[in-house]
């Protein structure tokens, strides 16, 4: 529940009889320090207050979604209020949502370098722990997160990474006169522009639905990918920018697909170039075209 009277604050009543908080869904930040990728890490905790509904048990923090709100920016406007100190950066891995017909909770899974001392904000926290991933078993845990939580776990564990192979995009390879070049179109120009997409199809996430098939673990319904943009080696690369690392060589597998706990999806013409790295799907320039409709028509919180 929010420190702060919002348009989403109120009950729903479930078709079962029991009722959930926030008229358009809840979100909530479950925010992970110090992972190896390996199921390892801690998990900011919070203990919630015994008045509370269904209170004195762990969870996240987090509450509901205004009208005007996705739930990325609900979780982190709730964690924000709940929570005092500095976390620093924030980096999102993906959404899992809990589906009730007539509401939802989002739980935005995220990672942060290290974990910082933070404190309760309000009185709605009786504590907030940093824990080891192997211990939040032995909590008393708020019963929906309970259930989730071995699905959360194991996507806690990896990331999503997309890689692009700049010549194999059709706008770049006209631009540059194919791969063997010589067309004399603004190869730079069309770099920058694709550069540009994929940082915004990036933040927008990639829907679940339009990965590869058996591609990605766990049960999410939105992840949001480490980019690698190879811009093939000639010419000049543009710099990167915030969700997008640009690597001037398309030699080989990208570094990225090489980190453990990194399932890829590789985009290009050439997939002998990139066969044999492991949790990878190679995919042709259309699954670009084809898997954009998907996320930008909905916002985090699935609204279209």
């Amino acid at each position: 529940m929010s420190a702060d009277a919002g348009d989403g604050d109120g009950w729903v009543h479930l078709p079962d009889g029991t009722r959930r908080w926030g008229r358009y869904g809840s979100a909530g930040l479950l925010l992970c320090a110090d992972s190896a990728g390996a199921g390892g890490g801690r998990v900011l905790m919070q203990h919630r207050a015994v008045w509370s509904h269904q209170g004195d048990t762990w969870g996240v923090p987090g509450g509901a979604l205004n009208s005007d709100e996705d739930s990325v920016s609900a979780a982190l406007r709730e964690f924000g209020e709940e929570v005092a100190g500095e976390v620093g950066e924030i980096e999102l891995i993906g959404v899992h949502r809990q589906e009730h017909t007539v509401w939802r909770y989002d739980t935005v899974l995220a990672r942060t370098p290290a974990a910082a001392r933070l404190e309760p904000a309000n009185w709605e926290s009786d504590d907030l722990r940093w824990v080891d991933v192997a211990d939040i078993d032995g909590l008393r845990l708020l019963p929906a997160f309970g259930r989730t939580w071995p699905l959360l776990r194991e996507a806690l564990a990896h990331r999503l990474a997309l890689v692009v192979d700049a010549p194999a995009v059709p706008a770049v390879a006209r631009a540059a006169g194919g791969r063997d070049g010589g067309g004399g179109g603004d190869r730079d120009a069309a770099l920058l522009r694709l550069r540009d997409d994929l940082a915004a199809f990036s933040a927008a996430g990639v829907a679940a639905d339009a990965l590869p098939a058996g591609l990605a673990p766990a049960g999410l319904h939105l992840w949001y990918p480490r980019t690698v943009l190879l811009t093939g080696g000639a010419g000049s690369a543009p710099p990167p920018v915030a969700g997008v690392e640009v690597v001037a060589s398309a030699a080989g597998a990208p570094p990225v697909s090489a980190r453990p706990e990194a399932f890829t999806v590789v985009v290009t013409d050439r997939p002998d170039a990139f066969a044999g790295a492991r949790h990878t799907a190679v995919v042709g320039p259309e699954w670009l075209e084809a898997a954009a409709p998907a996320v930008v028509r909905r916002d985090h919180s699935g609204r279209t």
